[in-house]
């Protein structure tokens, strides 16, 4: 055994570096004994005692040997630790002096090794007891010295100081060992994390990028398919076409399973809940399995729970992707007999239910052996019998984990050879109480092979343009619109894309997004700001082959009107092209009889999204004709009494709270949560592609705060504190408003805002300081000092804070009247065009009073009497009324 030998790298495995510290630390035991030894010689010590020393050095280097070699590392470290604590350092410690001599240090060396080297109990064992065999040796020398081998006075401080050297030196280098074998550990995991998170990156982009280029031609295969089903005549020629439509389903179906495999290993799986309609989903997964199932001559059939309701919440896309794998899986396993779907409903509270999915075959069973193995990814059980059955082994191990990410349950029931049953739970929420009532899917499926295509509308005076790098894919999305009468152009790369945008107006837009040189989201931007274009406002939908949640928000962020996937059908095509295309140039045609079309009435539609919208608090202050007029959206506070919480402006209203806290009982004023701001982000971003919203002070309110950090979800909200409150705040708001509806820019809409808050001037007089008590911003003496001498103080916004800007001492009539005077004294800096009178509890009569004051300073041009929202009231109380203005820009 030699150094080299020691830290030579044996491996990264914990029992690799194990045993590289057992090596060194046996290897330092054995350099400690030899010193022991030898100085036991210059000591002129027994020969018995050199002799045991010598056969116990030959003993550990025989233990050290059979540990390595036999790869018994926590044998040997046990066998040695038991035997330096139990017999090697007492006997050192009585034959070396005692506390006198070195044998004290000696006995850290073995703590040391055994708490390095030793593992599980048995090191806790061998510490307790060695802590008290050396508590032992101490009260034995110290009881009964005549035990110890005592040295001379020279050879006592010889043999202390060398012990102590050594052992230091010794357990300093065991100690740095193993924090450079670990640092070295780390340096390797992070270095292979490293490497598996490049190669899961590489696998999934090889992944995605696999699913785009095999959705291309089937994009063709199946819309060319769907031409053929809708132009022969022949029965023969549409059953031939309707399964290759169902085998291009199928192998679609495998594209997604593998691609979906890949995003739920990363993380990236996206659960969608959705309203559907189970019957329209049921017969669609039956149009798909019915052909698989006449082709082995199998029979299926359905059952459905006729309390089932109609309509639930779900991710549908997912729900059928479960059912398709999981039936697929039954029809490939079964050679004779049958496959059948049962569907149960278990209603719970709350509108929710648990829906059970049953399904169940006559095939070979699963052997009890091979359950465990059931859902685990590439793995097929009973490999020899199933050689001939084809599949990835994706399938089942793709659907457990969906079913667990929507919080369901998946278990499986099998006798071998005589069948099986997967029963699948997945909660969901009732749309719809109406019951689905008798279904014959079976009787739909066969009225749906019978059914043949007809246009859901005609547009002829419609003009669209399809843009795509592929001509295959120009020619079916032509073709398939070919019935609506729509006229289309068409466009082989973002250049051409441009160069017709600028000289042709267009109703709609399809854009692909892979294409070379220019692709479809630069193109989109093009488009949106091309001087002299004329579809800037054009609804522009993209038609890509990149599946995926992620890739969806990536347009909707990028600010696409529309998205589909492909491969498209023509009923897509269409129902997307009846959400966008102007109501006039449309005609719907009678839909009774339509095939694969799903379409929503012009009632229905979405509207189009505004560019630009101003969202703000209720705490702005400002008449609800105002904000609806200037399309401004308000998230409103909480007022929280001691009776319950209620929503600011819609629950409660200014005069029912200043009743309620004049009659001493306490109400403040909450902000929304963060929770409730995103809630709110999300609705507003659904009517436009950005959003700003605007605040009351943040340090007045927490309501910045929690808008801010609910803003990081999106990427389209910006929220701004307007450093104002009430209808201070409001000011802002309305030239916000006005200067998005003017289509100027969020960026310089934002530029404004930030210029308007030094303009505009917030300050309320209190005719009461009682409320500012219950509020907490004074003090009880203060507020008693306040009422003895008619003290009214001025609470003005400066630097985004309320303090007292001024006091006002006298009768309320006077102190109106000094305030107004106060406020409006630099006349010539005033913006006239408009003044607040915003109050809290004032008669028309008392307004009417301080109007006629203020205008004996200014004549505005209007004068808003503005009653204060419950949230500002409590804060300021009955009495209480501020004048809120701007001042002119540039003075």
């Amino acid at each position: 055994m030699n150094l080299r030998k020691i830290i030579e790298p044996i491996g990264d495995s914990n029992v690799a570096m194990q045993e590289r510290l057992f090596r060194l630390l046996t290897l330092i035991g054995l350099i400690g004994m030899g010193i022991a030894v030898l100085m036991g010689i210059v000591a002129g010590e027994s020969a018995l005692n050199n002799i045991g020393m010598v056969l116990g050095f030959i003993l550990f280097f025989g233990l050290i040997y059979y540990s390595i070699h036999f790869h018994k590392i926590q044998m040997g470290a046990v066998i040695i630790g038991g035997l330096l604590v139990y017999l090697v350092m007492p006997f050192n410690f009585l034959t070396t002096g005692g506390l006198y001599g070195g044998g004290a240090s000696w006995y850290l060396l073995a703590f040391v090794f055994v708490a390095l080297l030793v593992e599980n109990k048995i090191k806790y064992v061998l510490l307790a007891s060695g802590l008290v065999i050396s508590w032992g040796s101490y009260l034995l020398a110290y009881f009964y010295p005549s035990v110890l081998a005592m040295h001379t006075v020279e050879m006592a401080y010889i043999d202390s100081a060398v012990s102590m050297t050594v052992v230091a030196g010794l357990t300093c280098g065991m100690l740095l060992f193993q924090n450079a074998i670990y640092r070295s550990a780390n340096r390797t995991a992070r270095q292979q994390k490293q490497e598996i998170e490049e190669l899961n990156q590489a696998q999934n982009r090889f992944f995605s990028s696999m699913s785009h280029e095999i959705r291309t031609p089937i994009n063709t295969i199946i819309g060319l398919n769907e031409m053929i089903l809708r132009e022969t005549t022949s029965d023969e020629i549409a059953a031939d076409a309707r399964d290759i439509q169902t085998a291009s389903k199928m192998l679609l179906a495998l594209i997604n399973d593998i691609l979906d495999m890949s995003k739920i290993e990363s993380g990236k799986m996206d659960i969608v809940p959705v309203s559907y309609h189970v019957g329209d989903m049921l017969s669609e997964i039956v149009n798909m399995i019915w052909v698989r199932a006449k082709e082995k001559g199998l029979e299926f059939h359905i059952d459905v729970d006729q309390k089932m309701p109609s309509r639930l919440l779900g991710d549908e896309v997912r729900i059928k992707q479960i059912l398709i794998n999981v039936l697929n899986n039954a029809v490939k396993y079964t050679t004779e007999g049958s496959v059948t779907l049962s569907i149960q409903c278990r209603r719970q509270e709350h509108g929710c239910a648990q829906i059970v999915y049953s399904v169940a075959d006559t095939g070979m069973g699963i052997k009890k052996e091979n359950m465990p193995y059931l859902f685990s990814a590439f793995k097929r059980v009973d490999e020899e019998k199933n050689r001939h059955i084809e599949g990835t082994g994706l399938g089942l191990s793709i659907v457990k984990q969906l079913v667990e990410l929507m919080g369901g349950d998946i278990s499986v029931n099998s006798v071998y050879t005589k069948g099986t049953t997967f029963i699948v739970t997945i909660p969901q929420e009732i749309v719809s109480e109406e019951a689905i009532g008798d279904m014959d899917i079976e009787a739909r499926h066969a009225m749906n092979a019978r059914k043949r295509y007809k246009r859901s509308f005609e547009a002829p005076k419609a003009r669209i343009l399809i843009v795509d790098d592929n001509e295959a894919n120009l020619m079916v999305e032509e073709k398939l619109l070919r019935d609506t009468k729509v006229q289309t152009d068409t466009a082989g790369s973002g250049a051409q894309c441009l160069q017709k945008t600028l000289k042709n107006r267009y109703d709609v837009i399809l854009m692909d997004h892979l294409m070379p040189e220019m692709d479809g989201i630069v193109c989109l931007h093009e488009i949106r700001t091309q001087a002299g274009g004329l579809n800037q406002e054009t609804p522009v939908v993209v038609l890509t082959a990149n599946a995926g949640g992620e890739n969806r928000k990536l347009y909707k962020r990028e600010g696409f009107d529309g998205y589909l996937m492909k491969p498209v059908t023509g009923g897509q095509l269409e129902a997307e092209l009846l959400n966008h295309l102007p109501e006039e140039l449309v005609t719907l045609a009678d839909r009774q009889d339509s095939f694969g079309v799903v379409q929503a009435p012009f009632v229905e539609r979405t509207k189009k999204k505004m560019f630009l919208l101003i969202s703000t608090d209720s705490v702005s202050d400002l008449p609800e004709d105002m904000t609806d007029g200037a399309r401004v959206a308000v998230m409103p506070y909480r007022v929280v009494t001691e009776g319950g919480e209620f929503i600011d402006g819609q629950e409660t209203g200014t005069d029912g709270v200043l009743s309620y806290i004049r009659s001493g009982r306490r109400a403040h004023s909450e902000s929304p949560s963060v929770a409730e701001y995103e809630a709110f982000f999300a609705e507003q971003l659904t009517k436009a592609q950005c959003v700003i919203h605007l605040t009351m002070s943040g340090k007045v309110s927490k309501g910045y705060e929690n808008a801010m950090e609910a803003s990081g979800s999106f990427d389209n909200v910006e929220v701004i504190d307007t450093g104002h409150l009430s209808s201070g705040m409001g000011f802002i708001v309305l030239q916000a408003a006005k200067y998005a509806a003017s289509g100027m820019s969020q960026e310089a809409v934002i530029a404004k805002i930030q210029r308007l808050r030094s303009l505009v001037r917030t300050s309320f007089i209190v005719d009461d300081t009682e409320y500012l008590l219950r509020a907490g911003r004074i003090s009880p003496r203060i507020n008693t000092i306040c009422k003895a001498f008619m003290v009214h103080p001025v609470l003005v916004l400066k630097n985004s804070k309320m303090i007292v800007g001024a006091i006002k001492i006298g009768t309320q009539r006077a102190v109106w009247k000094k305030y107004v005077e106060s406020v409006l004294g630099d006349a010539g800096r005033i913006d006239k065009r408009l003044l607040f009178i915003t109050h809290a509890g004032l008669a028309h009569e008392e307004l009417q009073e301080i109007e006629k004051t203020v205008r004996k300073k200014i004549s505005f041009e209007r004068v808003i009497y503005q009653k204060a929202s419950p949230a500002i009231s409590i804060n300021c109380g009955t009495g209480a009324f501020g004048l809120l203005f701007m001042l002119q820009s540039g003075k």
